[in-house]
């Protein structure tokens, strides 16, 4: 047996932490001494404490520690409750993390109010173009709902187009409009690579299109460096340009992928606006 002080050393726990255990009935000592009331515990015990632990950390209340290992739960059941736990946690930072990197694009956004040069933005005419291309919805126009839908977009579409042997004419355009048959603010997300006149949908299967994209006369453009996560300084930049100079904004941006290396963070991306007028 060992004395508390020994257990609490094996185990990694204080011995205050131990005698609140016993408290509460989570962990009882093997044996008490009855005149001395020296607290003792067997080896065995430490799977006992290994899972209050790991309950407790994972978020549960003492009192509901308690009750699962009062269940005597089998090593398994209990390994898939700590599973689940675990991925309902992994999944909350990982939403933290997601709105952590939005505060910041929104600070980054406000500290360069005004800082971006006016002669990086262009006024010029979008010849049209053809397009294979697949569509998915996102919930807003906000970059960390764009990005899960068009990533996966893109990938299916350049398998498919890989698959079929076919070479893009270009680099790939993103372009949006209001989702007719989505929620308030859904937005119609249109991956498109430029193909050649001889290549049909049905050479690429599935759900591609292919899309007569019409030219724009007038529209105003910009080039962002950088991840899309990270676009909004360069969009809002735009946005105030064209307002200041007394244009009206004809709809979304389209997006042109200059050039989208594995890194996210070298991407380049022209985003181009078209003009009302």
């Amino acid at each position: 047996m060992f004395t508390i002080g020994d257990f609490a050393k094996h185990g990694r726990v204080s011995v205050r932490m131990l005698r609140h255990y016993d408290a509460l009935g989570l962990l009882r000592p093997a044996r008490v001494d009855p005149t001395t009331g020296y607290r003792f515990y067997e080896a065995e015990q430490l799977a006992r404490l290994n899972r209050v632990i790991a309950l407790k950390d994972l978020g549960f209340s003492l009192e509901q520690v308690g009750a699962i290992l009062n269940e005597r739960l089998g090593a398994d059941e209990l390994r898939g409750m700590l599973r689940l736990r675990q991925a309902e946690l992994e999944s909350a930072m990982a939403a933290a993390a997601a709105r952590l990197h939005q505060v910041e694009t929104r600070l980054r956004t406000i500290e360069s109010e005004g800082t971006m040069p006016t002669d990086e933005i262009v006024v010029k005419s979008l010849p049209p173009v053809r397009l294979a291309e697949l569509t998915g919805v996102a919930a807003s126009y906000a970059p960390q709902d764009i990005g899960p839908v068009i990533g996966p977009l893109y990938a299916d579409l350049c398998h498919r187009i890989g698959k079929a042997k076919v070479v893009p004419t270009g680099p790939g355009l993103a372009y949006y409009e209001a989702a007719p048959d989505g929620g308030p603010g859904s937005v119609l997300v249109h991956a498109g690579l430029p193909v050649p006149a001889a290549v049909r949908a049905e050479d690429l299967g599935g759900t591609v299109r292919i899309v007569e994209l019409p030219g724009v006369e007038r529209a105003a453009t910009v080039v962002h460096r950088g991840a899309m996560d990270d676009v909004l300084p360069t969009a809002q930049a735009l946005a105030r340009w064209i307002d200041a100079h007394g244009h009206r904004s004809a709809g979304f941006a389209r997006e042109l992928n200059l050039d989208c290396p594995e890194d996210p963070g070298q991407w380049v991306t022209e985003l181009q606006e078209p003009l009302a007028d």
